[in-house]
């Protein structure tokens, strides 16, 4: 039966009369009403099992007014005919009834029948999903995504079976808004083991990632009556929204050579300053022990804090990891990392170290924001630590992001020659710095983008952006981590063939 051959109430069409929601409900009504042979919608909760047949009929009438399969001013059939049409109780019918009345759902005049209420609106048909896509691009190397194929299903399946066998009833309850014990004794021996940070699990707050380590650190801040935090320049365009929301305003602060350039930092007035000195997102850079050391005294000088986040820190390919800032000094550096680069962001899990002067305010923000990280999550990253997957993943994810980054150098160097990749061994991306004669950069981008090929240059990163379109040359911030070299490779050579005016011409045809 097609939609056109049904009226409103879901019977064959000419059955069933309806007056507008504005129209009020009459004798004559009651007399013109035959009821519907069979109300279709309504039939797979009448057949289901007997205790559950009442709910069912009332979850099936609830969505047909919500979905607008029944609209306002409809008049249902009596409960008497509805319940010989569907084969149940008049009771179940008469009670379904009287409990959508009471919500709202349906109307009721005392002899006069029962009609879809005026109050409800047809929901959606369905939820949007705004979760952030790749492109549709032949080639994308925007950065920040890591392979998620990577992610290593079998052993977190596995370490969610022995949670759910081996994990107290009490431990469903609420949690400390810190963190399961077990999981923050975990994370305390991973991050003094492989960052080398001062770990004390009293201290350590587990979180929805950095994003809201971000937050709450801002909630804190503006609490104590600063109201500017200083961030790299260039750096991550997510830090102005996040401290916003707090109600903290981000001050961009300039780089130099050896990390944040401490002139403009003590001239600036800020307190608090966000930084990401083992991998700068994006320069990737690492802040030298010069600067480390003379970002620390300015610190304690203004009595201020240095919020790290650490996070690619895990990844170096040509040496061991330089050390987290926060092992030089604890009582001034808060700490944030996460498992989004390595497992991956859709978990949502990540670790915020603070200083003994925030602490209690820290926790006691994460108390009022949500009670709590999940349970059951917490109990299966620390099983998933202790049995040594994490540090098997790590290994895996490094070896395969640096044969990807060295896939891409190689490129680089055979389709632009001349191109230098500047930056640390580390992390998901490179910074890429081609000849003038591939410029200007505007240029350049329009070619590429017109060929299919996502890339982002380093301009997009910096606060100030004034002149900077024309420039000469090219910088590209390049990701690599989330493609296979076939694709790293065919991605490059894209680029260079749009470039030569041969990738658009191809991308037409």
């Amino acid at each position: 039966m097609t939609p056109s051959e049904t009226n409103s109430a879901g019977g064959p069409a000419g059955q069933t009369e309806r007056t507008t929601p504005s129209t009020a409900p009459s004798a004559g009504d009651a007399e013109r009403h035959v009821p519907s042979p069979a109300w279709e919608l309504l039939l797979p909760a009448a057949s289901a099992p007997a205790r559950a047949r009442g709910r069912s009929l009332q979850a099936a009438l609830r969505e047909a007014v919500r979905s607008g399969r029944l609209t306002p001013g409809t008049r249902l059939p009596s409960s008497r005919d509805l319940a010989a049409d569907l084969g149940v109780s008049r009771g179940l019918v008469t009670e379904a009834y009287e409990q959508l009345t009471a919500e709202g759902y349906l109307r009721s005049g005392r002899g006069a029948g029962t009609w879809v209420g005026d109050a409800v609106r047809a929901a959606r048909p369905r939820a949007r999903d705004l979760a952030p896509r790749s492109t549709d691009a032949r080639a994308d190397f925007v950065p920040g995504t890591p392979d998620v194929s990577l992610f290593p299903r079998a052993a977190w399946a596995a370490a969610q079976r022995g949670v759910l066998a081996e994990l107290p009833h009490h431990e469903l309850g609420y949690p400390d808004p810190r963190g399961l014990p077990r999981l923050r004794t975990a994370l305390a021996e991973l991050l003094a083991r492989r960052r080398g940070v001062v770990a004390d699990p009293e201290r350590i707050v587990v979180v929805s990632g950095v994003a809201q380590a971000t937050t709450l650190l801002g909630l804190v801040l503006y609490a104590r009556g600063m109201r500017e935090v200083g961030v790299e320049d260039p750096g991550s365009p997510q830090h102005d929204a996040l401290y916003a929301a707090a109600g903290v305003t981000t001050l961009p602060l300039p780089l130099d050579d050896e990390g944040l350039a401490m002139g403009p930092l003590r001239e600036s007035g800020v307190r608090s300053v966000v930084t990401t000195p083992a991998h700068q997102f994006p320069t990737g850079i690492a802040y030298s022990a010069r600067r480390r050391t003379e970002l620390l005294d300015w610190a304690r000088s203004v009595e201020g804090f240095v919020l790290e986040d650490d996070y690619d820190g895990d990844f170096r390919y040509d040496r061991a990891p330089v050390g987290a800032l926060q092992g030089l000094d604890p009582e001034r550096v808060a700490y944030a990392g996460s498992v989004s680069k390595s497992l991956a962001p859709g978990l949502r899990l990540g670790w915020l170290l603070v200083p003994e002067l925030l602490a209690d305010e820290v926790v006691e923000r994460k108390r009022t924001m949500d009670l709590g990280y999940p349970t059951l999550d917490q109990a299966l990253f620390a099983r998933f630590l202790e049995r040594g997957d994490y540090d098997r993943q790590l290994r895996r994810c490094q070896r395969a992001y640096r044969e990807r980054r060295d896939t891409l150098v190689a490129a680089l160097e055979e389709h632009f020659p001349g191109a230098q990749v500047t930056g640390i061994a580390a992390g998901l991306h490179v910074i890429a710095a081609l000849p003038e004669r591939y410029g200007p950069q505007e240029r350049f981008l329009a070619r590429v983008a017109a060929a299919g090929v996502a890339v982002r240059p380093l301009t997009d990163y910096a606060h100030a952006r004034a002149g900077d379109s024309g420039r000469p040359n090219v910088r590209l911030v390049l990701g690599y981590a989330h493609l296979s070299p076939a694709r790293i490779r065919a991605g490059v050579r894209l680029m260079a063939e749009a470039v030569a005016g041969r990738g658009a011409a191809a991308a037409g045809r």
